[in-house]
């Protein structure tokens, strides 16, 4: 599965230490990386997500590679896949960039990082701020240049992904797709909803979670495909990922962006109060969604356990409320963590017997990136050197970035049925 990515300013504060000389960019090695990201986005795009030329057959055959022959359908698809992708993540990243540039801020070009045949053929990119930030309203711009960009490029890119649109029979070139063939040649149209079966789709689906915007957009155009369809679709997938990168960005945590904008706010009192109340409610849906999922995973790392069910449950409990009381220990202080704690197991237990609602607010997905925000983003911002107000216009701006950021989270971002 692709892991979401963090793309932000990483700035590096270092108090009372006198600022060293200016760094040249190695300019051959960030486009060597650019090239080699565009490269690995376009083949991995390809190969394990948008799934129209998986039977190597569309296209004329260009090369082969182990064997395998790559068509021109094969690299149109990747390509449209990588181009749209890294454009929004250029644009955020450049974003950040010219912020900084502007208020004379020190800091490198965009560092892009391949990640071949591995989740989406990228980790990101990252630029690195060379100097502490001198004031409240230079950390705002910078913090919110880059989301705020990001997000009209991964927005324009999603309404011409839905206004352009393929009719439903684009899906009869993907392999494996019979029951839902059969309703697109009967109907004409996709499913309204998963078609019938076992679990409400043929074989192993990945599921794209659904957004308030992306939802809400739906509304205006005909023959979109069903969210566990969509990642079939290049630029609908990209311009997707797009969306959910940003709002991972604007996670009001540490120094994401959106911790930027929520210091640049509200301060670092109340940054840290409402950083604190968002993991924590990140830590609730990690452990609805690891009580469900827990057995499971636990059963594939000891096959043996699946022979004593009783068994493999108490492990997996007792495995879980270890790592949440952990986590959460790190997140507060005192002893209010053991109350808080088994309110969350209570509640995850709930979901599994008594309130099925909750088990849509579960996602173990979350526990890799908890466990990131919590032992290397830390919660809390450091201070900057001049505190002041935001301007108006500065204020009206971080709160849109955090209207976008409720927009486009999604509690269950990506998981397979």
């Amino acid at each position: 599965m692709p892991s979401p990515l963090f793309s932000r300013a990483t700035p590096t504060f270092q108090p009372g230490v006198a600022p060293r000389r200016e760094k040249k960019d190695r300019y051959w090695l960030h486009a060597a990386l650019f090239l080699v990201t565009l490269v690995s986005t376009a083949f991995t795009g390809a190969l394990m997500f948008i799934g129209r030329t998986v039977a190597w057959q569309r296209g004329v055959e260009l090369f082969t590679i182990a064997g395998l022959p790559v068509t021109s359908s094969f690299v149109l698809d990747g390509m449209a896949f990588s181009l749209s992708l890294l454009g929004f993540l250029t644009v955020h990243e450049f974003g950040h960039y010219f912020a900084a540039r502007h208020h004379r801020v020190r800091t490198s070009l965009p560092y892009y990082i391949p990640s071949p045949l591995i989740g989406i053929g990228t980790l990101g990119a990252v630029i690195r701020i060379r100097e502490r930030i001198p004031a409240t309203r230079v950390l705002f711009d910078i913090g919110a240049a880059g989301p705020l960009a990001g997000f009209v490029v991964a927005l324009g890119l999603l309404l011409y992904a839905m206004a352009t649109i393929p009719p439903p029979e684009y899906m009869f070139d993907v392999g494996g797709h019979e029951a839902l063939r059969q309703h697109i040649e009967q109907t004409g149209q996709f499913p309204g909803t998963m078609l019938p079966g076992p679990e409400g789709i043929e074989g192993a689906r990945i599921i794209v979670g659904n957004t308030a915007l992306y939802w809400f957009l739906s509304q205006f155009f005909a023959d979109l495909p069903p969210m566990y369809e969509m990642y079939h679709y290049p630029v609908l997938f990209a311009a997707w990922l797009g969306l959910f990168f940003t709002a991972l960005n604007l996670m009001p945590v540490g120094q994401l962006d959106g911790g930027h904008i929520l210091y640049a706010l509200f301060g670092r009192a109340w940054h840290g109060r409402l950083a604190r109340v968002f993991m924590l409610l990140m830590l609730l849906s990690m452990t609805i969604g690891m009580a469900d999922d827990g057995p499971q995973l636990l059963a594939g790392f000891f096959p043996w356990l699946a022979m004593r069910p009783l068994l493999l449950e108490v492990l997996a409990w007792m495995l879980l409320g270890a790592f949440l009381f952990l986590l959460v220990r790190r997140i507060v202080t005192g002893w209010q963590y053991l109350p808080i704690g088994a309110v969350m197991l209570l509640l995850a237990a709930l979901s599994r017997v008594a309130i099925q609602g909750l088990a849509e607010f579960g996602y173990s997905g979350w526990a890799l990136w908890c466990i990131l925000l919590i032992f290397f983003v830390r919660m809390d911002h450091p201070p900057v050197v001049n505190p002041a107000p935001l301007s108006r216009s500065r204020r009206m701006l971080g709160i849109l970035s955090l209207v976008i950021f409720v927009l486009c989270f999604s509690i269950r971002p990506l998981y397979i049925v």
